[in-house]
């Protein structure tokens, strides 16, 4: 599913920039940044590396710290989830015990049973143990920060020089891991200090492909779906998630600004120790909580009308298919005044003033073709369906239940199903206003019945869109002309007003619920 951003392929920065020109360059576009060898100058790069006796180094200093490390079942995956893995406690000497062990153990493939002295249960292998978000600096001074004694050997990035730090944490596993699917509610720089991670990024915007958990639940910020086989039959859009993606690869030293909001997925080798710094945004440090309500309407008022502009995307000429056929000559519902007739020679010939002769005469091929579609269509569905009961039908309004389901097959495939809308789509403002026309001198009673007993929501909404784009092209003159002559065709003016605004507000209404706006 398209999330209607394109964005540019994420910056590599060879040298770290200044923390004025990373504020104005990278954090204010709320766009990712890779900085190579940000934290290269580290005591920790060299000091912590395993495979040179960093882990001898890191038992000497925190051994005896009591640290709360993930327990996860489904390693190498680990899932923010409460419910998909526990929180055990162990000393950080029993942990960097595990990493030696692995360390050992990686010419034969075996591992050593060095679980003994800790409260691991014994059916859990090393693997499953990841030492995940522990603070070696947190500004909650109620919380204790069991780490500290570790930051001796980091410092703050250049980049970050006056930023208030929420926290500092420590990151590290024994053997292969991956964090699922999540974002952040702060600003993040992620620095390696050994071994490699792969991250996986998303925009914002792709949230509808990602399925994120109830705003509700405890994992809120989490992805419900499993992105490298998901089931398409429960979450169809994530088939579109990888193409929403980008993928930056850092190695000991490197480091990636994460902003806040976007989706990560973080694999990481063997042996990987990261250190990485959150801090709040300036939106979110300068948004006073009165102002939420206010905010959250108009922020979901955007995203609703995106997703429509989206699911109403003028299709290729390729994928619009207008039958070529010239209207039924047995069409019911034409004109009292009997200019409503019935084929495309009528059109030309039997028209009685030269008014209607020049009118008619002025459409352009596609305007006319489009003008006998939409006679064509109404004319098929009088002849469908008993017309004394599709005269009595009354269209559901946007609250209707029914309208939700009879149109969400419409929303999921936009104007596919929809001959209405594609129609009004692919035609141009100005040709759509000369089509328009014609029908409410000379087909009145079609155009009622088009607008009454055939305009989906979907069909409402381009056609709303279409009279956006009449309002801006002609002077006010025009325009109330127009619109004289499109409502005055109707036996009813405020009944057809109140259908296309109904129907308009249902699009919206099913939108909001298709992108699960409605139930945040």
């Amino acid at each position: 599913m398209p999330t209607g951003c394109e964005f540019p392929k994420i910056e590599t920065f060879e040298s770290a920039p200044s923390a004025a020109d990373f504020e104005s360059g990278v954090e204010l576009t709320n766009f990712p940044g890779v900085f190579r060898g940000c934290a290269s100058d580290w005591a920790a790069c060299s000091k912590w590396n395993p495979f040179n006796s960093g882990l001898d180094y890191l038992e000497e200093r925190a051994g005896s710290v009591e640290v709360e490390a993930m327990l996860s079942r489904t390693a190498p995956i680990f899932n923010g989830d409460i419910r998909s893995h526990e929180r055990v406690s162990l000393p950080f000497s029993s942990f960097i015990g595990f990493c030696k062990q692995h360390l050992r153990s990686q010419g034969n493939g075996s591992d050593v049973d060095a679980m003994s002295s800790c409260p691991v249960p014994e059916d859990h292998i090393p693997g499953q143990i990841y030492l995940a978000q522990f603070p070696i600096l947190n500004d909650e001074k109620e919380k204790k920060v069991q780490l500290k004694i570790l930051g001796q050997d980091i410092q703050t990035p250049t980049l970050l020089e006056g930023k208030s730090l929420s926290s500092i944490n420590f990151w590290m596993n024994s053997a292969q891991a991956r964090s699922s699917t999540h974002y952040d509610p702060h600003h993040n720089l992620l620095c390696v200090v050994s071994g490699r991670k792969k991250v996986v990024l998303w925009p914002p915007s792709a949230s509808p492909s990602l399925y994120p958990m109830p705003i509700y639940g405890e994992a809120s910020n989490h992805s419900s779906v499993g992105l490298d086989n998901p089931n398409l039959s429960d979450y169809p859009r994530a088939e579109h998630s990888l193409k929403q993606s980008q993928e930056v690869n850092l190695n000991a030293g490197d480091a990636v600004f994460i902003p806040e909001g976007w989706f990560h997925q973080v694999d990481s080798d063997e042996l990987t120790i990261a250190v990485n710094f959150w801090w709040q945004s300036n939106i979110m440090s300068n948004m006073p909580e009165h102002m939420d309500s206010y905010y959250l309407r108009r922020i979901t008022r955007r995203l609703i009308d995106r997703e429509m502009s989206l699911l109403v995307l003028k299709p290729s000429s390729a994928d619009l298919k207008l039958p070529s056929e010239h209207i039924d000559q047995s069409h019911s519902g034409q004109a009292e005044d009997g200019n409503e007739n019935s084929s495309n020679e009528s059109i030309e010939k039997g028209i009685s003033t030269s008014r209607e002769k020049t009118l008619l005469h002025d459409l352009d091929p596609s305007a006319c073709q489009a003008l006998h579609e939409l006679i064509s269509l109404v004319h098929d569905h009088v002849n469908a369906v008993d017309t004394s009961r599709g005269l009595q039908h009354t269209s559901p309004s946007c609250s209707d239940p029914a309208s939700e389901s009879d149109n969400s097959k419409i929303l999921v495939n936009r104007l596919e199903d929809d001959s209405v809308a594609h129609v009004l789509c692919n035609l141009e403002a100005s040709k759509l206003r000369e089509v328009l026309l014609a029908m409410a001198r000379y087909f009145p009673r079609t155009l009622e019945a088009l607008i009454l007993h055939m305009l989906s929501p979907v069909a409402a909404e381009v056609l709303t869109q279409k009279f956006d784009e009449i309002d801006q092209q002609t002077g006010e003159e025009d325009r109330n002309q127009f619109y004289r002559e499109f409502y005055g065709a109707f036996d009813d003016e405020s009944a057809a007003m109140d259908i296309i605004l109904s129907k308009k507000e249902a699009f919206a209404f099913q939108v909001c619920s298709l992108t699960s706006l409605c139930r945040v």
